[in-house]
């Protein structure tokens, strides 16, 4: 009991000093926290949405323009395939009643498009996602099945849970809430963020990058008129004037590597700088040498942002995208961009903004619940066990400053939940104490001396105490892992609260027991 390494020694209270010293930023007032030097650092603890107030978004998957743009890319999908070797000749290929629909110009030939066109049909998984069906002996019809549609819909939205996910975290917010609802419908909570408009604007863009060729054949009468030559489409710019371009992309979102705000040398603008991969760069190199003083368009989300004019080619995977951008459109735009574009695009159903007074009363409720069990606790033990109640005091308010100076140094999210793990874990950091305390009585009545009973019950509780905690940390790892936003933090509340106690209860303990014990005293009232 009395071997007690110096090296153990000097990391257990530096531990301890290290820990209180993290928990003092987020003790002190704003204004005090405020007043600290710079060099200072101050980790403190986050407040969740329900205490801090935040913003509340319902996002809703548009299955409607899903379905039509799946129409849209077989259709291309058919076109270019068919268009392989052997090629097979086909009339227009068009869509009609939520179907994709062509004529096979040889009528003995719709067999070779069935088997040309099968691999489509189905997904990776094997299932069929759409239904092939001939009409007249030469009509090709294909129809979206119902479980295509559902399975497609499904991993859509998982894919889109994640890009919002990604996108929230750029904008450096702590412990969002991002949960599916239902099939179609994602739940995001933002703690600390007032105007939900911006996030609103990022959410609901879709971030589909493209640079494409300007068609300078067109027509522009029939232009006007929304009529494209084959193989271009009509598209408009931000101020709504048509502009038609090539339906195939020399350079899409998928290409980039990284995007970020950034300014025009020569006008001070704000822009959006972009790095392409490997293969984009290469892309786009040979697109631009062969290009060379002809406009692009770049576009996101099917409008034109800018149609600049290659004026030399351009090699080195750098481009950049203007177009009268605010500092904030222009970082909102790098962050879409940088997270990647949403499989499917979301709507807003409904926002709101939790008034931060409802959390203040919370918190009151909670630091006062914290306060009244700290104290019947150390009464408890004060009373119970004098001398070791009294080690057992020290070691619970140093445990409950080690649980603020660490929730602070990861700046971890305090909720509701969170509070009232806080305080179960004040209850529950004596429980080992206890369990302590009766062991060294049991050794007492056995007729051991100070020292033998203090050993042995030291030695003997501290395998039960971590079998239990150990328990405990398992279930609020699963916590963390599958809940979300106040569970997870109230999960890590209770896994820090968890190791602290332990920390504290039994080695921060046997510390000062030890020392004490090197006075050798001869009695133990307990």
């Amino acid at each position: 009991m009395l071997d007690f390494p110096r090296w153990k020694v000097w990391l257990t209270w530096v531990a301890i000093v290290v820990c209180v010293l993290m928990a003092v930023p987020s003790l002190l007032p704003g204004t005090a926290r405020n007043a600290l030097p710079g060099w200072v650092p101050k980790p403190t603890v986050n407040l969740g949405l329900d205490l801090a107030g935040g913003s509340y978004l319902l996002l809703e998957g548009d299955v409607a323009q899903f379905r039509a743009d799946r129409l849209d890319t077989m259709r291309e999908t058919v076109r270019q395939e068919l268009r392989g070797d052997p090629r097979i000749e086909i009339g227009d290929i068009s869509i009609r009643d939520g179907n994709v629909s062509f004529m096979v110009r040889d009528a003995s030939r719709v067999d070779a498009v069935r088997e040309r066109l099968l691999p489509l049909l189905s997904n990776d998984n094997g299932q069929r996602d759409w239904d092939f069906d001939v009409v007249d002996t030469s009509r090709v019809v294909l129809t979206q099945t119902d479980s295509g549609i559902a399975s497609a819909v499904d991993q859509a939205m998982g894919d889109a849970t994640e890009v919002v996910r990604r996108r929230i975290d750029e904008l450096g917010t702590r412990e969002p809430t991002i949960i599916r609802q239902g099939s179609e419908r994602i739940v995001v909570q933002v703690p600390g963020l007032g105007d939900p408009t911006e996030l609103k604007d990022l959410l609901g863009r879709t971030a589909l990058l493209e640079f494409k060729l300007v068609d300078t054949t067109a027509d522009v009468a029939q232009t006007m008129q929304g009529i494209a030559p084959v193989g271009s489409e009509v598209l408009e710019m931000e101020d709504g004037t048509p502009i038609v371009v090539k339906r195939n992309a020399m350079i899409t979102g998928d290409m980039l590597t990284k995007a970020s705000q950034g300014y025009d040398q020569q006008t001070g603008a704000p822009v959006v700088q972009l790095t392409l991969n490997g293969a984009g760069t290469r892309r786009f190199a040979r697109v631009t040498t062969e290009h060379t003083g002809e406009p692009f368009a770049i576009i996101v989300d099917d409008v034109v942002i800018s149609a600049p004019r290659i004026d030399e080619p351009i090699i080195g995977g750098q481009a950049r995208i203007s177009g009268g951008f605010t500092v904030e459109s222009a970082n909102q735009l790098a962050i879409a961009l940088r997270s990647g574009k949403l499989p499917i695009r979301l709507k807003v159903m409904d926002q709101s903004t939790v008034s931060p007074e409802l959390g203040q009363d919370s918190i009151n409720k909670g630091a006062l619940a914290s306060v009244l069990a700290t104290v019947l606790v150390m009464a408890f033990m004060l009373i119970t066990y004098f001398r070791f109640g009294v080690y057992s005091t020290v070691a619970l308010i140093v445990n409950i400053l080690m649980i603020i100076g660490i929730m602070g140094l990861f700046n971890a999210t305090l909720t509701l939940p969170g509070i009232a793990g806080f305080v179960l874990t004040i209850g529950a950091a004596v429980d080992a104490n206890v369990l302590i305390n009766e062991r060294i009585r049991e050794e007492q009545r056995r007729g051991r001396g100070v020292l033998q009973s203090v050993e042995f019950g030291y030695k003997e509780a501290t395998r039960a105490i971590f079998d239990a905690n150990i328990t405990n940390v398992i279930a609020a790892a699963i916590m963390f892992i599958f809940g979300s936003g106040p569970i997870r933090g109230f999960a890590v509340v209770l896994t820090i609260g968890i190791v602290t106690s332990v920390f504290t209860a039994v080695t921060f303990t046997r510390l000062m027991v030890s020392n004490w014990l090197k006075k050798r005293p001869k009695e133990l009232v307990l």
